[in-house]
């Protein structure tokens, strides 16, 4: 990507990623949001132009697969490895302390309840 911020047609790169492999067919679109930081700018034109360059027919087979917007060597948000099955142990703990708290909260409860009883037999009418 090249930027000319004057207008005097002197262009310098703002962004340069080698190994992106963009698919055919979709559309450009441009943004001024960097993180938190966010500004107000007036897009004038965007001019694209295909490159002209010798490619081996690997790259070209390659390019013709592409489905998503890939970078080499980058993974995309979202496209994580799964995360691992917990194992026998973990399970067990978690299983455990849930039964533990879930007794611990039946036990306060019927506490509760009899003092409730309790206290509403008091009452003289």
């Amino acid at each position: 990507v090249l930027i000319d911020i004057d207008g005097k047609h002197e262009w310098r790169d703002c962004i340069d990623v080698p190994g992106v492999h963009l698919p055919r067919g979709y559309y450009f679109g441009t943004s001024s949001v960097t993180g938190d930081l966010s500004d107000n700018h007036d897009i004038i034109s965007l001019k694209l132009y295909q490159l002209t360059v010798e490619r081996t027919p690997e790259e070209e087979r390659r390019d013709r697969e592409v489905f998503l917007p890939v970078v080499d060597n980058l993974k995309l948000p979202g496209m994580e490895a799964p995360l691992e099955p917990m194992s026998g142990l973990a399970l067990f703990l978690i299983v455990f302390f849930s039964l533990v708290a879930i007794v611990f909260a039946i036990v306060i409860g019927v506490i509760l309840y009899n003092k409730w009883q309790e206290q509403s037999r008091k009452h003289f009418y």
